[in-house]
């Protein structure tokens, strides 16, 4: 990685920043709620893929609509972020893996 490239995704995520900024006060709280729980358990790939702005792109068609955020993903955000990872990798089956391939590593 140049540093051209981390220039530039330093351009993106403050676009993202901006976007996300300039939501609706409560659609802000929840996204910023949805991007902690999913930093925490959420996918490998996150800083890469395409969740986070899907997100963000979701949130201004909701918001657009006249929408509440809850009215978009209902009154459980966990849930909601649940489901939008069922399928992807995540930091704790990689952890669950390495503890079940290699049983007994710490030494006792």
């Amino acid at each position: 990685m140049g540093i051209q490239d981390i220039i530039e995704g330093k351009k993106q995520w403050r676009a993202h920043v901006a976007r996300v900024k300039a939501l609706p006060p409560d659609y802000q709280i929840v996204y910023r709620e949805m991007q902690k729980y999913l930093f925490k358990v959420g996918p490998i790939d996150l800083a890469d893929g395409r969740l986070l702005p899907g997100i963000v792109d979701f949130f201004e068609g909701g918001a657009a609509d006249g929408k509440g955020v809850l009215e978009l993903i209902g009154p459980d955000v966990a849930a909601f972020c649940d489901d939008l990872i069922k399928d992807s990798r995540t930091y704790a089956e990689v952890y669950q893996e390495s503890i079940g391939v290699n049983p007994g590593a710490d030494g006792k």
